[in-house]
């Protein structure tokens, strides 16, 4: 009997091999005519969130060509995830795209999948198990937000005290534990009592019940941690007619109506379609052997209010109706290449004209040029990454005037405009100067020279970065030099970090592509020990890295802010009132 289960097992190894089942890299679908099998678990299969993030995901699916199958169980439950987990190894899925329910339940049955050679991908709530990437939501950071803007309300009602109540899934699901202690943090020092959390398993009706029961504890605010969360606390708020400000999480159609209606005053609208087209995305590159690094990427987040709520959608544009103008900072650096072939890619999905009209090189007159030839060429939209915040201000209004909409991508100038999708600049230029200060305290350097490589003294979000950056070594021994501007030219930024070397500095920052690529070679070319960190993404960059002269670079995603602001463009030009919104798109630290 022995013998012969043996030979069972024998055979299904060789079975296994002969299907490409091995641990090792397989060939890409498109080259080897085989389809690659993705399976995607979500938290519940009913949730929009969840709906909206499969939609994502199929997309991706049908772009790269590979089989998605949707797996979610019906509601939030640790065993049902399992089950999923099991049943995706079972039905010889490659890679499972999985937002688990908690960090440690479903751990031991990721554990035995990536054993069996399955690829894991985390989207909006990762497990204590390592993964290929995570796709989700800063939820610490946007659950502050979500405190301060209900702090922001009541002080405006003239409220400084009373008591707060929480509505959240349970104690164990990791992104909305994250969310409440962001939203707890917010009234540190105030004069508010939050209550003790109570727990609806994100159930509508369950957290209605809940935020029934704060209100006849007279509460005076009420926040929900996810969708189901927020409905059932809104509900509460509309059943009760009480005079409490509700802030919650997610978007659905029930939720921006009961904002609309007034019973919640905003909630954090996360990019679930964005998690889950990237979450694709990553899964077939490690499939294809792509080393991902186990990167965490965030999503954004935006804060809708009753202002920044869609309004009745007018008819869709039909092929050809529209004619949009990209105009970005110079049509050279890799960045910008990359975000005019998001915007592209969504353009021909959505049957618009797109034309890009980038000058060659950063100059504000031509970038004026750019957006007075984009309005005499009848443009009935210009998506914009600004070269400064005054410069083309006067050109912008005068557009604004003529009825164009404007839309900004990446950097913003002091105009308001429909929607904005870019970086969190000071918040990542705080993580590259904490990535660099970890690296000087490893090799036991406690003080020295660091040297900034900026574009001007004018581009918003290189600024930014520089601002978040020397936040991150205030109270340390180490002197910031005195920043100098190469113009994101990276011939000129090589000159400027080879004399900071001169000077005998531990660390160079560059705030980046141009700035990046220069500092990163001035180390290569002087065999320097010094700490290089950059800013953004390219082939000559990772080369850097990769030959250890930069020790990191913060990854942001200029094709999602092109595909997000033409979607936004033709959304204001079929009428709907996005409210100035703006995203943040996320960042990755990528080291070597």
């Amino acid at each position: 009997m022995k013998k012969a289960l043996s030979i069972l097992l024998s055979l299904a190894m060789i079975l296994c091999l002969m299907a490409g089942c091995s641990g090792g890299e397989k060939p890409a679908a498109a080259n080897s005519g085989e389809t690659y099998k993705i399976a995607l678990i979500t938290m519940d299969s009913i949730d929009q969130h969840w709906i909206t993030l499969k939609e994502g995901a199929e997309k991706a699916a049908a772009e790269l060509g590979v089989e998605l199958t949707f797996m979610a169980p019906n509601t939030k439950d640790d065993a049902l995830q399992i089950e999923q987990v099991n049943n995706a190894v079972s039905a010889g899925n490659q890679a499972i795209i999985v937002a688990a329910n908690g960090p440690d339940a479903i751990s031991s049955a990721l554990k035995e999948a990536a054993a069996a050679g399955v690829k894991i991908v985390y989207v909006d709530s990762p497990a204590n198990v390592d993964a290929e990437a995570t796709f989700s939501t800063d939820n610490t950071a946007a659950g502050k937000t979500a405190g301060e803007t209900m702090i922001e309300a009541l002080t405006a009602k003239g409220v400084t005290s009373g008591k707060i109540g929480i509505v959240n899934v349970n104690a164990a699901t990791a992104s909305t534990v994250a969310r409440e202690t962001g939203f707890r943090s917010a009234f540190e020092g105030t004069g508010f009592e939050l209550l003790e959390t109570q727990y609806g398993e994100g159930d509508a009706a369950k957290s209605q019940s809940i935020a029934e029961n704060y209100i006849t504890q007279g509460v005076v605010g009420i926040f929900g941690c996810n969708e189901g969360s927020t409905n059932g606390a809104g509900n509460a708020v509309k059943a009760a007619g009480a005079d409490v400000v509700c802030v919650g999480f997610d978007k659905s159609d029930a939720i921006m109506g009961l904002i609309e209606d007034g019973y919640i005053l905003a909630t954090m609208a996360q990019n679930p379609d964005v998690m889950g087209y990237e979450g694709v995305k990553a899964a077939v590159a490690a499939l294809k052997g792509e080393k991902l690094g186990g990167a965490v990427t965030d999503t954004g987040v935006s804060v809708l209010k009753a202002s920044s709520a869609p309004a009745a959608a007018a008819p869709a544009a039909a092929a050809g109706d529209y004619k949009l103008a990209l105009i970005t900072m110079d049509s050279i650096d890799q960045h910008w290449i990359t975000l005019k072939e998001g915007a592209e890619k969504t353009a021909a999905e959505l049957g618009v004209e797109l034309v890009f009209m980038a000058p060659n090189t950063k100059d504000d007159a031509q970038q004026i040029e750019q957006v007075n030839n984009a309005v005499a060429a009848g443009c009935d939209a210009i998506i914009v990454a600004a070269n400064g915040p005054d410069a083309i201000s006067s050109a912008l209004k005068e557009a604004e005037a003529a009825g164009v909409k404007i839309v900004y991508v990446d950097s913003p100038a002091n105009v308001p405009a429909e929607a904005t999708f870019s970086t969190d600049n000071t918040a990542a230029g705080k993580t590259a100067g904490e990535t660099m200060l970890a690296e000087l305290t490893a090799k036991g350097i406690t003080s020295g020279k660091i040297g900034i490589v900026n574009v001007n003294a004018a581009t918003a979000s290189t600024v930014a970065r520089e601002t978040g950056f020397r936040s991150a070594f205030e109270g340390t021994g180490f002197e910031l030099l005195e920043t100098q501007y190469g113009e994101g030219d990276a011939a000129k930024s090589q000159g400027i970090a080879e004399n900071y070397i001169t000077q005998g500095v531990v660390g160079i920052f560059g705030c980046n592509e141009g700035s990046t690529n220069g500092a990163g070679n001035a180390v290569k070319a002087a065999g320097a020990d010094v700490v290089c960190v950059g800013f953004d993404k390219s082939d000559a960059i990772l080369g850097l890295i990769q030959d250890g002269y930069i020790l990191a670079t913060m990854a942001q995603n200029p094709d999602v802010m092109g595909a997000e602001g033409v979607k936004a463009a033709v959304a204001a030009l079929n009428g709907e009132n996005l409210g100035g919104a703006v995203t943040d798109t996320g960042v990755s630290v990528l080291t070597k």
